[in-house]
């Protein structure tokens, strides 16, 4: 037997803003609420399916671009390029966390500046 990832939490300031930003970003949906937390997830799929969901969860110390947990994503219907012109349109913005410049990801960082990183290699939707 083993465990999988269900469901990422993510503190933050406007839990609003982040569910209408990692829908965008992500293709998924409002799932639910409890109090002022919002889980999204796949459309038709939700919890428990072979995607996990994410909870943004209000906090009143959300640490930015710090977090101990990062979301990689990779595109999966254009090529990275063009994926990355769609984040930014989004609302994410690049950031700097000290790379080379010769990576073959992006590092961006979301509304609230929780950083995560835009794979090369486009995966099956």
């Amino acid at each position: 037997m083993s465990c999988r990832i269900t469901e990422l939490v993510l503190d933050c300031a406007d839990p609003v803003r982040m569910a209408e930003f990692w829908c965008e970003v992500l293709g998924y949906v409002e799932l639910g609420k409890e109090g002022a937390d919002i889980e999204i997830g796949p459309p038709g799929t939700g919890f428990g399916g072979p995607q996990p969901t994410l909870v943004l969860s209000l906090s009143d110390d959300p640490k930015p671009g710090k977090l101990p947990l990062h979301i990689d994503v990779s595109p999966t219907d254009r090529d990275q390029d063009a994926e990355l012109e769609r984040l930014l349109a989004a609302g994410a913005r690049k950031a700097d966390i000290g790379q080379t410049g010769s990576e073959s990801w992006h590092v961006l960082a979301d509304p609230e500046g929780n950083v995560f990183c835009l794979l090369r290699r486009r995966v099956d939707p």
